[in-house]
């Protein structure tokens, strides 16, 4: 009798296997031949899905962009495949068993990653700036495929087969002029933290008239942002900066891209480094050596927006005997109650908010005309990991991790939340607020810094800030206006329909001439040497 059942059970078992559908699994292997790397490769493999064969699917990738899909390698030699498969993430479309059926534009891409041995202990691996602002896309050195044209049917088994053959050439500066004038150099505190060469540098632009007047010394505008070796302001024949009756200043940006950006934020912090040091204890000496800059803090104003706003707000505060004024436009979180639309502080989850019994997504990028959401939080996060794990995608909200967390167990960032479920460490929420939360740092401290800051704090956003950073503004301001013994003594300015981009001024010529006042107005008594204004 137990044989007769064990019999049935057998064959309905070999029935059942038989006639089931098992699911197809179309599948993707990515090589790279030895005329790309003759060794062994530590790094990350993407595969692009692109409509359009206009440009070329790496050209197209964005948060709003093709598809595409991404898994790490370790010591992957030329010739060895990675495997992407429908287990492995993407975006926008999660899977690649998701990818509606059709004709593709199908390219590959290698993102190629460094050994560093930092001086806390930690081995990482992870992308090296190459000069091009952590955009693994066009870095030097990392390769890509040739686009194939191919039917696609995820519902079918099938192979995609490609090699990446080609390699992104070095990086071409722009040529300098009378005017422009770049330089780099390595920095000995980044690299003895890096336990690797480590660059930064400068764009500086000249002001008309800076040869015939080899006597004269220049006040400073540090203008912040985003890694560029474009001049920081238009300088041509027909532009305000050389016209007659022109602010004679100089205007410098700064490049400090780390491993985990195109830009530290130019603070010091546990995971990326000294950049704070570095940038004051070793690129502004030289600058203003080599420039010819009046080296006192009157003499030094900041601007710069978006990230650009943030590290305008963050050195005016950390370093308010450096600078003497800092205009903040649209600035990156001054307040992490609204980090991209998350609650640091509130929320159990950042891709979700819980308004009694309903569980509502939490939204990252809107429409700044109509309010319409365009991106979610877990979106917009599913994004940057499928660009990197670890924190290595060279994304904004990893670069905020990096710059505002602590260091995890592995060596990188310990995040503030899982990428994948969006659940909140706590304890990282605290580290934030402790370290990073200008507008919080400023409320613990405004009896010892506030003295040092009245008059210098100017911030300028749109009401409808597609990444609602008008939020932090507005806490800061609703802090602000309560100081007193000192009152801070700056402004706020908003744009009622403004988005991210907003400025109340008709020309960039306007903001300089206002800074240039501003310094005039604060040089010392008997040092307001006007030379420069000639």
């Amino acid at each position: 009798m137990h044989r007769l059942i064990l019999a049935l059970n057998v064959a309905l078992l070999v029935w059942v296997f038989c006639s089931s559908e098992i699911p197809a699994q179309t599948r993707v292997e990515i090589s790279f031949s030895n005329t790309v790397r003759s060794g062994p490769i530590t790094g990350r493999v993407y595969v692009a899905f692109a409509s359009s064969g206009r440009r070329e699917p790496r050209s197209q990738i964005g948060r709003t962009g093709v598809p595409f899909f991404g898994v790490d390698i370790e010591a992957l030699k030329p010739g060895e495949r990675a495997v992407i498969d429908v287990t492995t993430l993407g975006s926008p479309i999660e899977s690649l068993g998701s990818l509606p059926p059709g004709e593709y534009f199908v390219q590959a891409m290698l993102n190629v990653y460094t050994k560093f041995e930092r001086s806390d202990g930690h081995t990482l691996w992870m992308h090296m700036d190459q000069w091009e602002g952590q955009r693994w896309i066009r870095s030097p050195g990392n390769g890509f495929s040739e686009v194939q044209q191919l039917t696609v049917d995820p519902a079918k088994d099938g192979v995609i087969q490609l090699e990446i053959t080609k390699v992104n050439p070095p990086i071409q500066l722009r040529p300098e002029t009378q005017y422009l004038k770049h330089f780099r150099i390595q920095s000995k505190l980044l690299t003895k933290f890096w336990g690797h060469p480590i660059w930064i540098g400068a764009t500086v632009l000249l002001p008309r008239g800076y040869d015939e007047h080899p006597s004269v010394r220049y006040p400073v505008i540090y203008k912040q942002g985003h890694f560029s070796t474009r001049a920081p302001y238009r300088h041509g024949p027909r532009d305000e900066w050389l016209s007659d009756d022109f602010p004679r200043m100089l205007a410098v940006t700064i490049q400090h891209p780390t491993p985990y950006f195109d830009d530290s934020y130019a603070v010091n912090s546990a995971n990326n480094g000294p950049y704070g040091d570095a940038i004051h204890e070793e690129l502004m000496p030289e600058i203003e050596r080599r420039f010819r800059a009046i080296p006192e803090s009157w003499a030094r104003v900041l601007t710069g927006g978006s990230t650009g706003g943030w590290e305008a707000a963050a050195l005016q505060i950390f370093y308010p005997d450096i600078y003497g004024g800092a205009w903040i436009f649209a600035p990156d979180p001054l307040d992490f109650r609204n980090v991209e639309g998350i609650n640091v502080y509130d929320d159990e989850n950042a891709y979700y908010k819980q308004h009694q019994w309903r569980t509502v997504p939490t939204p990252n990028t809107r429409n700044s005309a109509t309010g319409e959401i365009m991106l979610t939080s877990r979106q917009r996060n599913h994004f940057e990991l499928v660009h990197g794990t670890k924190g290595r995608s060279g994304q904004q909200l990893d670069i905020w991790s990096a710059v505002f967390g602590p260091v995890g167990d592995d060596g990188y960032f310990k995040p503030l939340f899982d990428k994948r479920t969006g659940v909140i460490d706590r304890e990282v929420a605290e580290y934030w607020r402790e370290n990073y939360d200008l507008r919080y740092y400023l409320q613990q401290n405004w009896s010892r810094v506030g003295p040092k800051l009245v008059g210098k704090l100017h911030f300028f956003a749109g009401r409808r800030d597609e990444f609602y950073l008008n939020i932090g503004v507005e806490h800061m301001q609703d802090f602000l206006e309560t100081t007193r013994k000192p009152y801070y003594a700056g402004t706020f300015s908003y744009g009622g329909r403004g988005g991210h981009g907003w400025n109340p001024f008709k020309s960039r010529g306007e903001l300089v001439r206002l800074m240039a006042a501003h310094v005039e107005k604060s040089a010392p008594p008997g040092r307001a040497n006007k030379a420069w204004r000639y």
